[in-house]
């Protein structure tokens, strides 16, 4: 399971760095400054997240087996935050839908428990 968060975290992170350059160049211009700026953030805490991947990843290997559903739900629920928060603004900011702000929550929610349940396999004994 730790190199599968570790290979999710390294493919979140290169999409992260694409989708950032396509907005700093593709977009600009095209998407309103409040737009650009929800954008962004979606890359950021793409990136951010990424990087908790790979660490949840690596973490994992380091931790008892009783460990393992806390970080099993730590680097699925990491994933899930990627894909609906920062996908959200993605398509937020280039359709205009401004709906799709309703959906972003949830994934930082996702975000939320990912990084509690991280902290819970650090105390499994």
């Amino acid at each position: 399971m730790n190199r599968t968060f570790v290979a999710l975290g390294g493919i979140c992170a290169f999409l992260s760095v694409a989708l950032g350059a396509f907005g700093a160049h593709a977009l600009k211009g095209k998407l309103t400054a409040d737009m650009l700026a929800n954008f962004q953030t979606g890359v950021q805490y793409q990136m951010m997240h990424s990087l908790g991947l790979i660490a949840i990843g690596l973490a994992a290997s380091l931790l008892p087996a009783s460990a393992s559903g806390h970080v099993r739900r730590a680097g699925w629920s990491m994933f899930v935050g990627i894909v609906v928060f920062s996908g959200s603004l993605y398509v937020l900011s280039i359709t205009g839908i401004k709906q799709l702000g309703a959906i972003t929550p949830i994934g930082g929610v996702a975000f939320l428990f990912g990084w509690l349940s991280l902290v819970l396999a650090l105390r499994a004994k």
